[in-house]
C-alpha cells in the first residue's frame, strides 16, 4: 500500500476516472456514428457491426491476458505506455481511409483499452486504503455516466457537423492531455515488484481453473447471455432512427444525453432498491419490464421526436436497471481470495458477449433499395428470448462460501497461485 496525501490521492482518482471516461466514450461513440461511417466506407450493417465488435473482442482478450503479466511492471509506466498507445489508436481511426484500416485501428484500441481497464483498478487497489476504496471505485465508475451524458452527445454532434472522424481526433487530444497531467501526479508504483511473482507456468493453470470452475461458468453464462441480447439492439438504434425514421444525425445526441442523464440518477436508486428487496428480485423486475420496451424499440412506429427523447431515456433506465443488480449478484459468486481475478475474467466475458451481440446483430440486418434497415424486428425477438432465458438462469447462480474468520494455526498455501487483480 502506498501512502499518498489525501488531496493528491483524490486528484489521482479523478484523473483515473477521466481515463475511464475516454475508454468508454471511445467504445460508445462508434454506435451512434453508424449513419455517417457506413456511407463513408460504403459498408453494410454487418461490416459496421464487425468494426464495433473488434474493439470488444480485443478488449476482452487483452483484459484476460493482463492477469498473467500486469504485476510484472511498474504500474505508472504500464498505464502511461498503454494510454499513449490508446491515443495512437484513436488517431489511426480518425485517419482511416479504408475499411480494413478502420477495423485494425478499432482492434488496436481494444487491445490497449483492456490493459488500461485492468491497470486503473490495480492502481486503485494499490493507493487507496480499503476503508475508502468503495468511494474511489464509485468515482472511477462515474466515467460511464460522464461518457453517456457529455462524451457521446459531444462526439455525435461533432460527427454530424464536421466529419465522422472528429470525435476520434478529440479523443486523441484528450488522451494526450490527461496522460501528461497524470504523469505529473502519479508516482512510481513498483513496490509489488519486490515480491516473488508467480511464473507463467503457475499462472496459466490457475487461470484455467478459475475459468472452468462450475460455479464461475454459470455466472459467466449469465453475463454472456445478457450482454449478447443487449447488443443485438443497442448499436443499431441510431442507424435505424436515421435510415427508417429520417431523424437527422445531429438530433441523435439529444437522445443519448437524455438517456445518460436519466441513468446517472436512477442507477444508484436501483442499487439501493436491490439491497433492500433482493438483487435477484430487482433483476427479474427490470428484466420483465425490458421485454416490451425492446420490442417497442425494434418495431418503432413513426413518432414525434419529442416523444422519442423521453421514450429513449425510459429504455435506457430499464436496460441499465438489469445490469446494476446483476453486477452485485456476480460479486458474491467467487471466494473472497479469488474475487478480483474472477471479476477481471467476467469483464472479459462481458466484452466477448458485447462483441458477439454487435456482430450477430449486424449479420441479421440488411438494407433495402431505399436505404432502410431491414430485419431489426427479428433482432428484437431474439433479444427478448435471451433476456427471458436470463430471468430463469439467474436462479442457478450461487455464491461461494468464505469463512468468516481465519482458522488458527499456520496458513496453508492457496492451491491457486495469485493472479493479477486478486486483492
Amino acid at each position: 500500500m502506498y501512502a499518498l496525501p489525501q488531496k493528491r490521492e483524490r486528484s489521482l482518482i479523478w484523473l483515473l476516472a477521466l481515463v475511464q471516461f475516454t475508454l468508454i466514450m471511445d467504445f460508445m461513440v462508434m454506435m451512434p456514428l453508424g449513419p455517417q461511417i457506413m456511407p463513408a466506407f460504403d459498408i453494410s450493417p454487418s461490416r459496421f457491426a464487425a468494426a464495433v465488435s473488434a474493439y470488444s473482442w480485443c478488449s476482452g482478450l487483452s483484459a484476460l491476458l493482463a492477469a498473467t503479466y500486469i504485476d510484472r511492471f511498474d504500474r505508472r509506466k504500464l498505464l502511461l505506455a498503454a494510454y499513449l498507445l490508446f491515443a495512437v489508436s484513436n488517431v489511426g481511426c480518425a485517419c482511416a481511409t479504408s475499411y480494413p484500416l478502420l477495423l485494425a485501428s478499432r482492434a488496436f484500441a481494444g487491445l490497449t483499452g483492456g490493459v488500461l481497464g485492468a491497470g486503473v483498478m490495480a492502481i486503485v487497489a494499490d493507493i487507496v486504503p480499503f476503508e475508502r476504496r468503495g468511494s474511489a471505485t464509485g468515482i472511477i465508475m462515474t466515467g460511464f455516466s460522464m461518457a453517456a451524458i457529455a462524451g457521446v452527445p459531444a462526439g455525435v454532434m461533432l460527427g454530424a457537423y464536421f466529419h465522422w472522424s472528429a470525435p476520434f481526433w478529440l479523443l486523441g487530444v484528450l488522451t494526450v492531455t490527461i496522460a501528461i497531467v497524470t504523469s505529473r501526479i502519479l508516482p512510481s508504483l513498483d513496490e509489488h515488484l519486490k515480491n516473488a511473482q508467480p511464473t507463467l507456468a503457475q499462472t496459466l493453470p490457475a487461470l484455467t481453473r478459475l475459468l472452468t470452475d462450475a460455479r464461475h461458468l454459470r455466472a459467466f453464462a449469465l453475463t454472456f447471455v445478457v450482454m449478447l441480447g443487449h447488443m443485438l439492439v443497442i448499436p443499431f438504434i441510431s442507424p435505424m432512427l436515421v435510415a427508417n425514421h429520417g431523424i437527422a444525425p445531429s438530433r441523435i445526441s439529444w437522445l443519448y444525453m437524455a438517456g445518460g442523464a436519466a441513468t446517472f440518477f436512477t442507477s444508484r436508486a436501483i442499487g439501493r432498491l436491490a439491497d433492500r428487496i433482493g438483487h435477484r428480485a430487482v433483476f427479474r423486475i427490470f428484466g420483465v419490464l425490458a421485454l416490451p420496451l425492446v420490442l417497442a424499440m425494434t418495431h418503432l412506429p413513426d413518432l414525434p421526436f419529442s416523444i422519442m427523447v423521453p421514450g429513449f431515456a425510459l429504455f435506457m433506465i430499464i436496460s441499465s436497471g438489469r445490469i446494476v443488480p446483476m453486477q452485485a449478484i456476480l460479486t458474491m459468486v467467487p471466494d473472497a481470495q479469488h474475487r478480483g481475478a474472477f471479476l477481471s475474467a467476467n469483464g472479459a466475458v462481458q466484452s466477448l458477449g458485447t462483441g458477439c451481440g454487435a456482430w450477430l446483430g449486424g449479420v441479421m440486418l440488411s438494407t433495402d433499395t431505399a436505404g432502410h434497415l431491414v430485419g431489426y424486428g427479428i433482432n428484437g425477438w431474439v433479444s427478448v428470448v435471451l433476456a427471458a432465458l436470463a430471468l430463469v438462469w439467474v436462479g442457478y447462480i450461487r455464491g461461494g462460501s468464505t469463512p468468516s474468520a481465519p482458522a488458527a494455526g499456520p496458513k496453508a498455501p492457496s492451491p491457486v497461485p495469485e493472479l493479477a487483480g486478486e486483492v
